[in-house]
């Protein structure tokens, strides 16, 4: 099983940060990471991601869980599970004020050993990501 993950603490309410995560038509104003990212950010919704990291590739994923404001994740991959890819969105209030965003991707199925090989080094457009949230979250 591949996986990446990031976790960074953000001076900002939980839901300035939520709203930060779920307006898919303003994500790269603040995303250094994505082209592009089609559709609406709702329970059971298609969501279409464009990432930087893999130019002129589109990757659609499922809003699976919605739990404003503190979780959801978006799932895409293979019929039948021979690919899944798990994306998980969590934010802990903390007790002086600040939130803990933590952000997971695995990679699971029968296919995964063999598709895992050709996924890039996601950690630094995770890295990235994380540091561009606390930026504009924190922002007045």
């Amino acid at each position: 099983m591949k996986a990446f993950s990031v976790r960074v603490f953000i001076r900002a309410t939980p839901e300035r940060i939520w709203a930060l995560l779920t307006d898919a038509a303003k994500f790269t104003r603040w995303n250094n990471t994505v082209e592009k990212v089609d559709g609406k950010i709702a329970l059971g919704e298609r969501v279409t991601v464009h990432p930087k990291a893999n130019p002129g590739r589109a990757f659609p994923v499922t809003v699976a869980e919605f739990e404003p404001p503190r979780s959801m994740v978006w799932t895409g991959g293979m019929p039948l599970g021979l690919f899944k890819g798990q994306r998980t969105f969590t934010l802990t209030p903390g007790l002086n004020g600040d939130v803990e965003f933590s952000m997971r991707e695995e990679y699971t199925g029968l296919m995964a050993p063999l598709i895992c090989r050709s996924i890039p080094d996601l950690q630094p457009a995770f890295d990235e990501f994380a540091s561009d949230l606390k930026r504009v979250a924190e922002a007045k």
